[in-house]
């Protein structure tokens, strides 16, 4: 059993801007909506909330977190220490996380293939901007016999890898790295089938009565749902930005509890969109595609929570031994910031 914190209060309870919680009868303002709306489905989304911090919070500060500390942080959007441990215990079982023992603590932290996992998220989820393109396809092709339910696994392992599906016997990609695909396809317990599948690159010579590459997006993904859901991520956000940016120079409604936690629904809420979504070039998409939109309004308002949410977790993120690891540098990276800690401060 872990024994509790000691060195700092426990953070606070479920987080109120000062407007909220002196108008209890009013609608909440946007960003104790979002706040109070995962609240009421937490349940459902622990494991993910849990990955999210991980990723986000937990790897720049040496990826490693002391249980106790982790059930505090998510406490308030509702995790209560239970239903944290028992996602930790599934998430460690399915190969995300793994324990150090600490004396009568543990610490956690992400297993080598949570962390290629969540790697792989980080380059889409902190990109300054969409990838370029070398115009040329990855294709995956079936050359062998597979059941149907080796198909249907294939087919999702590869869906999770923004891979589209052309017929019944290819799967198609713009940009992915063929040799890293395989390697995770091994690693996700797949390796049998892989003797089966033919990895190709192709380019189209664009011959004037020939198909275009905006036939094959079209061909192989349908875009219609993800945009909509793009849609209303922006919706939901823009006006949480709009707060966040009207606190400037002027004392904050909002405590860097909020901003952490708020920050941690961000990335949650923009990493599950990522994840069904292949990734195309700018060049492949819509000129106004909802995604760029997106992109853009994420980047902008992580730089708002970062600095606060930063402060929070310098006070409430502890190891085992009850140390408080400092961020590194890998947050300078993200979104192509240069100064992080700059922004709400």
């Amino acid at each position: 059993m872990d024994t509790p914190l000691t060195g700092a209060s426990p953070p606070p309870g479920p987080a109120h801007c000062s407007t909220c919680a002196g108008a209890p009868d009013q609608p909440a303002c946007p960003t104790c909506q979002r706040l109070q709306d995962f609240r009421a489905q937490s349940r459902g989304q622990a494991s993910s909330a849990i990955v999210t911090v991980f990723g986000d919070g937990v790897l720049p500060r040496g990826g490693r977190i002391w249980l106790g500390s982790l059930i505090a942080l998510l406490g308030p959007l509702g995790l209560n220490e239970r239903l944290v441990r028992t996602s930790v215990f599934r998430l460690a079982q399915d190969d995300w996380l793994e324990p150090e023992v600490h004396g009568r603590r543990s610490n956690y932290r992400l297993t080598a293939t949570g962390r290629r996992r969540f790697d792989a998220a980080s380059a889409q989820i902190y990109a300054a901007a969409s990838p370029p393109w070398d115009q040329r396809w990855r294709l995956i092709m079936l050359v062998g016999e597979l059941t149907a339910s080796e198909r249907e696994r294939l087919r999702r392992a590869l869906f999770w890898h923004g891979f589209g599906e052309l017929g019944s016997h290819s799967f198609v990609h713009p940009g992915a790295r063929l040799t890293s695909v395989f390697e995770a396809l091994e690693s996700e317990g797949l390796g049998a089938m892989l003797p089966r599948l033919l990895p190709l690159m192709a380019a189209n010579p664009r011959l004037l009565v020939s198909a275009s590459d905006a036939d094959m997006v079209r061909g192989a993904w349908n875009l219609v749902r993800l945009a909509a859901d793009y849609v209303a991520f922006v919706t939901n956000y823009s006006s949480i930005l709009d707060q966040w940016q009207a606190r400037s120079g002027a004392p904050s409604q909002f405590g860097d509890d909020c901003a952490f936690l708020l920050r941690t629904l961000l990335v949650h809420d923009y990493r599950r969109l990522l994840l069904r979504d292949p990734e195309l070039p700018g060049v492949l998409l819509p000129a106004d595609w909802p995604g760029h939109t997106a992109r853009v309004l994420c980047k902008r308002l992580y730089q708002e929570l970062l600095g606060p949410s930063e402060r929070h977790l310098d006070r409430y993120l502890q190891l085992a031994s009850g140390e408080v690891p400092t961020a590194s540098a890998l947050l300078a990276e993200r979104f192509g910031l240069t100064d992080p800690l700059r922004a709400g401060a």
